[in-house]
């Protein structure tokens, strides 16, 4: 997970896993099938794991609540000094080359479901007059993860907590009422 997360889908070889877990080629393919295959397995770690927050939010009693524990998620992931530097999904979706690829097909299949589950929420909150009438839960949803991809792109390029920790409470001050 580390090395696609560092180098992002492309960069990451196959020499480059082998190397980093002591197993010939032979046994890697026959351990993961191919590096599409572990790619997978690695974005559903990802999910459980370093990118947990994501779901969990959804479970916050109020929309503002959902978005607050998205984007500080967000910022605590790419700030850890036990994870690389940005999200390793956006990562792997910038180096996933060939539009028409399987696995940028898989991580945008795997971001729609995501975002399905955001707007879910966002119109349950709409329906219990947590939004405003006039809110609109798919531009939300654009919305947050237009800024959640833009805090994993500072973290890359080096941005401190500090900073992403403005930019959230930035989005959170405009947040609808």
């Amino acid at each position: 997970m580390r090395l696609f997360w560092l180098k992002g889908y492309l960069g990451t070889s196959v020499s480059d896993l082998t190397a980093a877990m002591g197993i010939n080629r032979a046994s890697f393919y026959a351990a993961f099938g191919s590096k599409d295959d572990l790619f997978r397995r690695v974005l559903e770690r990802y999910g459980r794991g370093p990118s947990a927050y994501a779901l969990s939010a959804l479970e916050e009693p109020t929309a503002y609540g959902v978005v607050e524990r998205i984007l500080r998620g967000l910022v605590d992931s790419v700030c850890s000094s036990r994870n690389p530097r940005g999200c390793l999904w956006v990562h792997g979706l910038l180096s996933a080359g060939d539009p028409r690829s399987a696995v940028r097909k898989h991580l945008l299949a795997q971001r729609k479901v995501e975002e399905a589950g955001l707007v879910r929420r966002l119109r349950r909150a709409k329906r219990e007059g947590d939004l405003p009438a006039d809110a609109s839960p798919v531009a939300l949803m654009n919305y947050i993860g237009a800024v959640n991809f833009g805090l994993a792109v500072q973290a890359a390029k080096g941005a401190s907590r500090s900073h992403l920790r403005e930019v959230v409470d930035a989005v959170l001050r405009s947040w609808p009422p």
